[in-house]
């Protein structure tokens, strides 16, 4: 699990194919790897991925990871020298200052516009909106959470297809979103919360018509 709170910017440095599969290997900036060991989970631009290596095996800073074909058909791919958000996997007794994140990508929205918001004379914002396809929007909500690129994120309004979203200066700094521009692909991660209740209604339609 994860909180969808950056914790770093990294870069994948090598993409190597296995098979219908990959290999990255991802330059951890400013991430500290020395608490992490193999079979740890970091997430990679909101992609949940398993560290197979550690590069050096003291003070690393590299690790790599596979993605398999199936991964690559529901995420934004890859590239190389590509800056990517990063956080490592949740502990039980971290604070959870975003939401509970899965890393696992529900579909690949497109930026379908990202401009300046001027708010006061201190601080400048940024007006995010991304199209999702129509099968996850239902789950999307005004003042809900989602999870773009491994970013936790409140959704300011919703409309049809299209979420918009304010992006504040800390987090255009501290993440990858400085690189975004309009046809930019992106990973959404809805909250789970939407998956419990519509479960939870399914199930009640179910039971009743039995």
């Amino acid at each position: 699990m994860f909180t969808g709170i950056i914790q770093a910017i990294g870069h994948i440095d090598t993409i190597t194919a296995m098979g219908n599969n990959f290999e990255l290997s991802i330059k951890a900036t400013n991430l500290a790897l020395s608490d992490v060991k193999m079979g740890d989970s970091i997430a990679v631009n909101g992609v949940c991925l398993t560290v197979t290596e550690l590069i050096p095996p003291f003070a690393p800073t590299h690790f790599k990871a596979h993605v398999s074909a199936e991964t690559l058909k529901v995420t934004t791919g890859l590239n190389l020298q590509h800056a990517v958000n990063l956080e490592k996997a949740l502990r039980l007794n971290d604070r959870l200052g975003g939401h509970l994140v899965s890393g696992h990508v529900d579909g690949v929205g497109l930026v379908v516009k990202f401009e300046v918001t001027e708010l006061s004379d201190l601080e400048t914002n940024w007006l995010l909106a991304i199209r999702v396809p129509h099968a996850i929007s239902k789950y999307i909500a005004k003042k809900g959470s989602i999870c773009v690129n491994g970013v936790s994120l409140t959704v300011n309004s919703i409309a049809l297809d299209v979420f918009t979203m304010n992006i504040i200066p800390h987090t255009l700094e501290n993440t990858a979103f400085k690189q975004l521009q309009i046809g930019s692909q992106v990973n959404c991660e809805i909250d789970q919360i939407a998956r419990y209740v519509e479960r939870m209604t399914e199930w009640a339609l179910e039971t009743s018509a039995q």
